[in-house]
């Protein structure tokens, strides 16, 4: 049951060897707005109402505010244009901090962007999900003879939606994206209609509100109590607390191997999208706001429960025979663009985990890939967080924003520094080195100034929080990055240098198969294989006169890039049983090796030994396993355990298989029978 239900949600296993493969899994650019600027454009549906609500009645200044919306939006997405043209392989943030300012940079930098990208998804959900409540007039209402009151379903109703998004993901990122693109058409359809019919409605009273403004900004000016500082002071809390609004544009560097090649023309592509639809969305909002009054509006009792963007609405169609439709569906729409946006989250927050996996800050499994060649490990991870996060905030959007935006200004101001410190040193080699770095270096000042601005006026209202919890994590980082240093360090004492005995006769070229035959799952050729090898002839001496060695090439995040790697992996794969087999005949055995390329190991070494199985009836199966002198919880997650699993389904098949424990010492000891360092 449990495997037809998997089928029935997450689909059918994705064919290795299809040669269309890789490019039926990438995204041209459109695609790749949708589901990586959708987090930045949906941001215009919180961002400019928080920022808009900091001015506390000094509406003028939205003028200056929507300009330095604009401006910021396309500084920073010129810089990580920069980025895209450097690091094509994708990686963002936390990449470019590790290879340009060093792992301890890319640690902080990685751990920021885990902890946005949960943000990102909770935050997105609970705006739609508020923007979905906005439109209803009431929320008790009867259908179709019943009654229903909504009250107190705002945070079930917004796990529903996350568990909806973790099952899309799980079944591909493709298929997500495309269940998701008419939700983004729509989107822009109606805020398209919005802006124009705004600033249309508005046309003739242009002149009566620069020149309101102007009266406003000198009234302001000249004010004993106010003044040019206080003007200043105000403006720079309202832009820092919609600095929610600049979030998202780093995803699209971050998913560049997910782009169809070339990877960097597609991505500058899909930048540009996303600058221009974020900066007229998120800056034209801002000066709607001032032309409808939202901000006086926002005070009368009838509205207490509305967004700003249902009071534009409001008012904007107040006239409209249909405005009541139009208002609904352009909320539902925003709502539905929102949902979208946590996607961003889904498709960054993993390939983030899974390069940090890679780098051992956080457990290997996180680089791993399912039979839909996803990570869906990070997946069921960040949506486990995220509503984790959406339970202990109350699904709170005034909240989740504060928390929100702290975050991604560590990665823009790591990132941007490294490209500072990376065209700075190549300043003798590139002719126009100056050009890039001016943009770098004004975009780090830039980002630098808001992360400063943030923390210190959002500090006491929860940014606080962010920041703990980010410390937590990279201390969680550094735990297991020392315990895998460790670990490493002790399998370092495996000597692949054995001691090989002087072969008597020569062994035969082909196996035979009524022979007795020994069969080693084995992976990188290394002392872990040897050492199992040597284990294998010193418990059975003289009884196996044969060997084959059995490798599955395991496809993760780090070599699922396209079919040039995939070929590598399965080169290496052969390279390293061509070497087992060399080793195995140097102690006088018959040897042969079967392979294959997949994401599962359990299920690849599986098929491989009932495959052997039928060729030779005489086997015995052998795989070496880690074996510690405390088994702890946290040993369970940090290693694999495969043997073990290999086994329970090799004795359902009926296969008799022998586990080969490999001690872990602290100290380095000597096995004398192999002469092996153990």
């Amino acid at each position: 049951m449990f495997a037809k239900l998997k089928l029935l949600l997450v689909g059918k296993p994705k064919d290795i060897d299809d040669p269309e493969l890789f490019h039926s899994l990438t995204l041209i650019a459109f695609l790749a707005w949708v589901g990586l600027g959708a987090d930045g454009l949906s941001s215009s549906a919180y961002g400019p109402e928080e920022a808009f609500k900091a001015l506390n009645g000094h509406w003028y200044l939205s003028i200056f505010l929507a300009a330095a919306v604009a401006m910021t939006v396309f500084i920073i997405s010129l810089a990580y244009t920069g980025i895209i043209e450097h690091f094509p392989s994708g990686g963002g943030g936390y990449v470019v901090a590790t290879k340009l300012l060093g792992e301890k940079f890319g640690l902080i930098s990685g751990s920021a962007l885990l902890i946005d990208y949960i943000l990102t998804i909770t935050t997105s959900i609970a705006s739609g999900m508020e923007a979905i409540f906005s439109s209803l007039p009431s929320q008790e209402f009867d259908l179709f003879g019943h009654h229903f009151n909504l009250t107190g379903w705002h945070v079930p109703m917004e796990v529903g939606a996350i568990v909806v998004l973790i099952i899309l993901n799980l079944r591909g990122l493709k298929e997500s994206i495309n269940v998701l693109v008419p939700i983004f058409l729509l989107f822009l359809a109606t805020h398209i209609i919005l802006l124009g019919s705004a600033f249309f409605q508005k046309a003739g009273e242009i002149p009566q509100a620069v020149h309101a403004v102007s009266h406003d900004i000198h009234q302001g000016l000249s004010s004993p109590e106010l003044g040019f500082i206080g003007m200043f002071l105000i403006f720079v809390h309202a832009y820092s607390m919609g600095a929610g609004t600049f979030t998202g544009i780093e995803a699209v560097s971050n998913g560049l191997q997910i782009m169809r090649e070339p990877r960097v023309k597609t991505g500058k592509r899909t930048m540009i999208y996303m600058a221009i639809s974020l900066a007229i969305c998120a800056g034209g909002i801002l000066l709607a706001y001032l032309m409808y009054h939202v901000g006086d509006a926002a005070a009368l009792p009838e509205n207490k429960d509305m967004t700003f963007n249902a009071i534009l609405l409001k008012e904007m169609t107040s006239g409209w025979s249909f405005g009541r439709w139009f208002m609904v569906i352009t909320l539902v729409a925003e709502a539905a663009l929102l949902t979208v946006a946590a996607q961003t989250g889904f498709i960054d927050g993993p390939r983030v985990m899974a390069n940090m996996g890679l780098d051992s800050w956080l457990p290997h499994r996180f680089s791993s890939l399912s039979e839909r060649l996803t990570m869906h490990y990070g997946i069921l991870l960040m949506g486990v967080l995220s509503i984790g996060a959406l339970l202990v905030t109350g699904g709170s959007v005034a909240m989740l924003v504060t928390m929100y935006s702290i975050n991604v200004f560590i990665t823009f101001s790591l990132s941007t520094f490294g490209m500072c410190k990376f065209y700075f040193s190549e300043r003798k080699k590139r002719n126009h080195w100056k050009k890039g770095f001016s943009i770098q270096l004004v975009a780090f000042v830039l980002c630098f100034t808001i992360l400063c601005v943030n923390i210190v006026v959002k500090f006491w209202l929860g940014a606080w929080m962010t920041l703990v919890v980010t410390s937590l994590l990279i201390g969680m980082c550094i735990a297991i990055h020392s315990y895998y240093k460790k670990v490493y360090a002790n399998l370092g004492l495996l000597s692949v240098d054995v001691e090989i005995p002087p072969i008597t006769e020569t062994p035969p070229a082909k196996l035979d198969i009524k022979k007795s035959t020994a069969v080693l799952l084995v992976g990188g050729y290394g002392g872990l294989g040897v050492h199992a090898l040597a284990q294998v002839i010193r418990l059975f001496p003289d009884h196996f006169k044969q060997i084959v060695f059995v490798s599955v090439g395991i496809i993760d995040s780090g070599n699922f890039k396209g079919a040039e790697e995939s070929e590598r992996l399965k080169q290496q794969t052969e390279e390293n049983l061509q070497k087992y087999e060399a080793l195995a005949r140097r102690f006088g055995l018959a040897a042969d090796s079967m392979m294959m390329i997949g994401q599962d190991p359990v299920a690849g070494i599986e098929e491989l030994c009932v495959e052997v199985a039928l060729r030779y009836p005489k086997s015995t199966y052998f795989a070496g396993q880690l074996v510690f002198q405390r088994d702890a919880w946290y040993q369970r997650l940090l290693h694999n355990e495969t043997a073990f699993a290999v086994q329970r389904r090799l004795q359902w098949q009926g296969l008799p298989m022998v586990v080969l424990p490999v001690r872990v010492w602290g100290k380095k000891k000597k096995a004398r029978t192999t002469g092996i360092d153990i």
